[in-house]
């Protein structure tokens, strides 16, 4: 009896089919890229300029230390970090004009007109290199939803009611002029000493 041919299927295109479908998704995928932390530093010290009463200067600036305990320090004070937007808040804006919070500067603010505002003001954020980063996190959200909510606050009495988000891009760079966001991150360093009382 003659034994009955079994027909191959012909696979020599498989792989060029394979390889030109791969080639497709690479091309069509789009790949998440992540974005950095945007903050601004303040401005070096000019070497000719005439060094300034330190007392005079230390008003501008808000110290925020976490420990590696993750415990929040806030010039020199412990606090938790559901208190830190509302205290960055009152420390960006001044809105009593104390003379513990940052000075105020008369500037002409587009849209807005002649404002008083803290143009000199600035976070320092120092965190310990035990810190976790749960807490890092929690920090840098609290003192940016701090500068949001002010900014978004502005715009809706300024703007006819309108938020932040949607201004124009001229408005919100008015609006950032009035509030310019001033985190300034420095090198972590070991506060397990200097933070004792926030352990």
């Amino acid at each position: 009896m003659k034994k009955r041919e079994i027909q191959e299927i012909n696979a020599s295109s498989m792989a060029d089919i394979s390889f030109l479908l791969l080639i497709f998704f690479l091309v069509t995928t789009s790949m998440a890229t992540d974005k950095g932390l945007f903050r601004t530093l303040p401005p070096p010290v000019d070497k000719k300029e005439k060094p300034v009463d330190a007392e005079v200067n230390k008003r501008n600036i808000m110290m925020v230390l976490v420990n590696s305990n993750d415990k929040l320090m806030v010039n020199g004070e412990v606090m938790d970090v559901s208190k830190l937007k509302e205290k960055a808040k009152e420390f960006i804006d001044n809105p009593k004009n104390a003379s513990n919070l940052p000075e105020k500067e008369l500037i002409d603010v587009p849209f807005i007109g002649k404002s008083r505002v803290t143009t000199k003001h600035v976070i320092s954020l120092q965190n310990d290199r035990g810190t976790s980063y749960q807490a890092y996190i929690a920090v840098q959200n609290e003192l940016v939803a701090a500068y949001n909510e002010l900014r978004n606050e502005l715009s809706v009495s300024k703007f006819q009611g309108r938020k932040y988000a949607e201004l124009t891009e001229e408005e919100q760079d008015a609006v950032k002029l009035y509030y310019p966001l001033k985190i300034s991150e420095a090198e972590p360093k070991n506060y397990g000493q200097v933070a004792g009382g926030a352990q």
